[in-house]
């Protein structure tokens, strides 16, 4: 088994960026995955100590099908998030208070009516907490899928979908279909790095979003469910001990 592509998602329910080399630590996400997001302004967050909410507290493909038309790229040389839009574009700062409110002005009226607002009128509010991740999972988890998997479930279909609907960091090749969802409570090695795999990911509707026309165009959950009995594909692993990993790098169960 390798890895085949590896991916990481700055902004929260947007583009991916394919990384040619990702450092890993343990406890933590890849660097930069989920490190930005919008905050609905009728979201609960503390901002003096922010913890884990729900996905649909932030603006997320599984409420927003729109936000696939956006192209967003953090540079880390510039610290610059660039985001390009089908009729605006900016570039900005996600870590001072003049770039963070550009950013929000920008997401929100990008989003329109599906902005959301909440008690006082409280607007959202984009986001950067260092450490922290908005991440899926209520601890910070690298994300796998085995692409066989996904063949299983175009073959049960019989049609494509495109593995970029499943937002995973690391897609695998060479592996048997649904095979990850046995290495659960096992460690499975990259090179020097090592990771404990937690849990199956439970597929969202944000899998109905096609990443290429923002239509939600299939209904994988539903797919799996009457295919499979589940509703999952891919699974989150922990990082337990560091290191660095590339595409093609092989992946070996210990």
């Amino acid at each position: 088994m390798r890895i085949e592509s590896l991916f990481r998602y700055p902004v929260k329910g947007l583009t991916p960026e394919p990384l040619i080399q990702a450092s890993l630590a343990p406890g933590k996400c890849i660097p930069w995955d989920r490190a930005f997001a919008l905050k609905q302004g009728d979201a609960d967050l503390d901002e003096e100590n922010p913890t884990w909410l729900y996905k649909t507290n932030f603006m997320c493909l599984a409420k927003n099908a729109i936000a696939a038309q956006l192209d967003a790229k953090f540079d880390e040389t510039t610290q610059t998030l660039n985001v390009k839009g089908p009729e605006a574009s900016i570039s900005a700062s996600p870590f001072t208070k003049e770039g963070q409110a550009a950013l929000t002005q920008y997401f929100t009226a990008f989003l329109g009516e599906e902005a959301r607002y909440g008690q006082n009128n409280t607007p959202p509010q984009f986001h950067f907490f260092p450490g922290h991740s908005f991440c899926d999972n209520e601890t910070q988890v690298v994300s796998l899928i085995g692409l066989s998997s996904i063949a299983a479930l175009e073959q049960a279909v019989t049609a494509k979908r495109h593995k970029m609907r499943f937002r995973a960091n690391i897609y695998i090749d060479g592996s048997e279909p649904w095979a990850e969802f046995s290495w659960i409570g096992r460690t499975i090695a990259i090179g020097e790095t090592e990771m404990v795999v937690q849990a199956r990911t439970p597929r969202c509707p944000a899998t109905m979003v096609n990443p290429d026309t923002a239509a939600r165009d299939a209904n994988p959950p539903k797919e799996l469910q009457a295919h499979f009995g589940h509703i999952d594909l891919g699974v989150f692993a922990e990082v337990t001990k560091g290191g660095e990993i590339r595409p093609g790098d092989q992946i070996r169960l210990l």
